[in-house]
């Protein structure tokens, strides 16, 4: 990781991950926000995920993804060692069907929240959109490019209705 100004900071617990993480990454880009992307193990690489938050927080960072599946300890990992917010992506690995990761990130002590979303895809996908929601509240930019997506994402619908109904 360098020594850039960022919103969002992204860890995965394996590269294996990545396939599922990059509809966060498109979704972040297209509304313009910095983040960078990085591969580390609650697990394997205690020490690095904790000099990671220090980094990433010296750099700006707002909020943290993590993504991770089986017993999916990262975004918990982060949320204790963080009081940015976390956004923890649950990811199907195993035999569990992303029940084993969306429990074990879901199910945090009291005092240290992660915000968890659906396992997969979606759920990376709506990480990134939470991201900027929270980002929102603070950066009017943010804000009017979150209108305008809602917006375009309702005329699609209707557009969809209009075709279906015609």
């Amino acid at each position: 990781m360098t020594n850039q100004k960022i919103d969002v900071a992204i860890i995965m617990g394996s590269d294996s991950d990545l396939p599922i993480v990059e509809a966060c990454f498109s979704v972040l880009d297209s509304f313009g926000v910095k983040y960078t992307k990085n591969v580390m193990s609650a697990h394997r690489t205690p020490h690095e995920v904790m000099e990671l938050i220090k980094l990433s927080e010296a750099n700006g960072c707002k909020i943290f993804i993590a993504a991770a599946g089986m017993a999916a300890h990262l975004a918990g990992a982060v949320a204790a060692h963080s009081i940015r917010p976390v956004i923890g992506i649950p990811i199907e690995s195993g035999g569990m069907g992303g029940m084993d990761s969306l429990l074990s990130t879901v199910m945090m002590p009291p005092g240290v929240p992660v915000a968890t979303v659906a396992v997969g895809k979606s759920g990376a996908k709506n990480s990134a959109i939470l991201a900027v929601q929270i980002l929102a509240t603070s950066n009017e930019e943010f804000a009017q490019k979150l209108h305008d997506y809602k917006n375009n994402m309702r005329e699609e619908v209707l557009k969809k209705d209009k075709a279906l109904n015609s």
